[in-house]
């Protein structure tokens, strides 16, 4: 379809007009396209454009057209007033679709539709007038009849116009009698359904196959049946025709449908009842004539019966086989709608994914009621499939649209509801589908979030668990470390044992022998205090007096605890003892005490006499 609306230079009536409409879908035509034209069934539309063949106008008719086109013209000033420009008459047309405008102004703003007055549209305009007038110039188009708004709305539809000003006015020659107006506006939920509409339109006329145009039905004429003659004679035998009005009773019966299916035949039918009813009226009158004459009463009187029986018979049968009939063909007309349309909504589903076609409204049983002729039923039936069939279409539509929308959004498991998403509006399911996928956004974001806080916590507990394995590692190497230092400290402490062992053996080895030594200096001072010499040898050491303590020249040499413990060996004594005997060391090298060498006589005399004494109070 086209963006803008093509212009078209054509005049009414004329074979290249006649050609445009042949090729295009026409406002006026949108009416009965949609089933609410009063003038033409959606049958009628189909055959016209299948076959080129308008139905013929009479004179009437053509009247009632050239009083529109007078009245239109006159009402045009008036139109231009309340409107406030000018208007022209054009034709447009934007892709298939067409509208005939009986004004357009230059801008294609505002468009005239002018209508001949009548009573419907004297009730709409009333109702119009009881609406509130802040909202009647929006609200009041949408009353009118809806064969007049579907052709404003396809109007709009092909110019783009913003609004229609609809007037119906009534004229005596060129004196306006009555004028009523109001503004139409877009009606975006009509518009599609036109749309729609013309769509499926246009697949039944690729289909359509137009059906032979019956003659107005007027039942055939009844074969009329012999007068009944009964007479008697003076012989009182009756004279009567009764055996050849019944081989033509029986002939006209076997005349009868059987089944009548057809228009025609359910006129001949009913006809036929008709004068089955008059043979029945005439039997009578004749066997009461009959027995008003009084002879050969019985044999007449039975003739009669038979015949008036046969006649009633087969009267009331078929009277009822005609009532059943219409009834059955009321049935299967409307079970064929309901069969085609059940079909068409599998088609619509055999082209999506899934069966997501809802159930569509259908009244194919109320769009037949009160119509009395089999063709009238069939267009009924057929305008309502085909009213069903548009609103499926429209509802096809939105649902591809709407799986178009789930599929681009690409997140299949967010739509497990699909069935009931597709049959949402467009835009409430692009809602729906924004929601979700902000939602699914979310929850990604939520669970990249858990992640890492489970990746944080993983190396957390990781590293917590490699610190409590390196403290452990430490605890155990401290433990093995401190179990080892024990170790060690008990194997010291038992070596330290074992040398304090040897030593107290050496101890107890050098006190026998420093008591021996005692004993022998002992006696060297006795000897001595007896001789009354002041020196003496002990072990081969000459032995000073305590008085020679310290009154030896210092020559400078110096000698250590440990050499002096080597020289009175085994006899040995700690720098405490020295300090006992009254010897200091003169100096420390390297932690060493350092004693003056030439001291060490009087060191021997004096640990001698230590030792005598301590012999001596033992003693004691």
């Amino acid at each position: 379809m086209t963006m803008t609306m093509t212009i078209h230079d054509l005049i009414q009536g004329s074979p290249k007009w006649l050609a445009y409409r042949a090729q295009h879908f026409n406002a006026s035509d949108a009416p009965a396209m949609m089933g609410f034209s009063p003038y033409m069934t959606r049958t009628e539309l189909l055959t016209r454009m299948k076959t080129g063949i308008a139905a013929e106008v009479d004179a009437s008719t053509q009247r009632r057209f050239d009083d529109g086109h007078r009245f239109e013209a006159l009402a045009r000033p008036l139109a231009e007033q309340i409107i406030g420009d000018d208007l022209y008459p054009v034709t447009g047309s934007r892709g298939k679709l067409s509208a005939s405008f009986d004004g357009l102004t230059l801008d294609d703003a505002t468009a005239f539709e002018h209508k001949s007055l009548n009573d419907d549209l004297r009730r709409a305009f009333d109702d119009i007038d009881t609406i509130n007038p802040q909202y009647r110039d929006e609200a009041g188009g949408k009353v009118l009849p809806m064969q007049y708004r579907i052709q404003m709305e396809q109007q709009l539809l092909v110019s783009g116009a913003k609004r229609v000003l609809f007037m119906a006015s009534k004229w005596n020659g060129d004196e306006l009698v009555e004028e009523r107006h109001c503004w139409y506006f877009p009606d975006l939920e009509l518009r599609a359904q036109i749309v729609a509409g013309w769509e499926q339109f246009e697949k039944d006329l690729a289909e359509f196959v137009p059906a032979t145009k019956a003659a107005p039905v007027i039942a055939a004429p009844v074969e009329t049946l012999p007068a009944v003659s009964v007479k008697v004679d003076g012989a009182l035998a009756i004279v009567s025709n009764l055996p050849d009005f019944g081989a033509a009773l029986r002939n006209f019966i076997d005349k009868i449908p059987a089944q009548p299916s057809t228009d025609q035949e359910f006129a001949d039918t009913e006809a036929a009842c008709k004068a089955l009813k008059k043979a029945e009226e005439a039997l009578e009158a004749a066997e009461s004539n009959a027995l008003a004459q009084l002879t050969d009463v019985d044999t007449m009187r039975r003739l009669v019966a038979d015949y008036k029986a046969l006649s009633r018979t087969t009267r009331l049968l078929k009277e009822k086989q005609v009532a059943a009939r219409k009834e059955s063909m009321k049935g299967e007309i409307v079970a064929g709608g309901v069969a085609a349309f059940a079909q068409y909504i599998r088609e619509l589903n055999a082209s999506m994914p899934a069966n997501y076609m809802p159930q569509v409204p259908t009244d194919f049983g109320g769009s037949i009621k009160g119509l009395r002729t089999i063709d009238s039923i069939r267009n009924a039936v057929d305008s309502e499939l085909a009213r069903a069939k548009i609103a499926a279409s429209e509802i096809a539509t939105r649902i591809q649209t709407n799986i178009g929308q789930i599929d681009a959004a690409n997140a299949p498991m967010l739509f497990a509801d699909m069935a009931t998403l597709v049959l949402k509006q467009p835009d409430d399911l692009a809602a729906v589908i924004a929601q979700r996928l902000a939602a699914e956004q979310q929850r990604k974001e939520a669970e990249r979030e858990r992640i890492r806080a489970e990746e944080a916590a993983r190396l957390d507990r990781e590293a917590a668990e490699r610190e409590a394995a390196e403290k452990a590692e430490a605890e155990r190497k401290r433990k093995d470390a401190e179990w080892l230092e024990q170790s060690e400290q008990r194997e010291r402490e038992r070596q330290a044992e074992m040398a304090r062992a040897v030593l107290l053996s050496r101890q107890q080895a050098e006190v026998a022998q420093q008591q021996s030594v005692a004993a022998a200096a002992e006696s060297a001072i006795e000897s001595a205090i007896k001789t009354g010499t002041g020196a003496f040898k002990v072990m081969g050491v000459d032995m000073a007096s305590q008085a020679d303590i310290g009154t030896h020249a210092d020559d400078g040499a110096r000698i250590t605890l440990g050499q002096i413990n080597e020289r009175i060996a085994p006899v040995s004594i700690t720098v405490a003892g020295m300090s006992t005997l009254g010897f200091e060391p003169v100096a420390v090298v390297k932690a060493a005490r350092m004693y003056r060498e030439c001291d060490l006589p009087a060191i021997c005399r004096a640990i001698a006499k230590h030792v005598l004494a301590a012999a001596e109070m033992e003693a004691a």
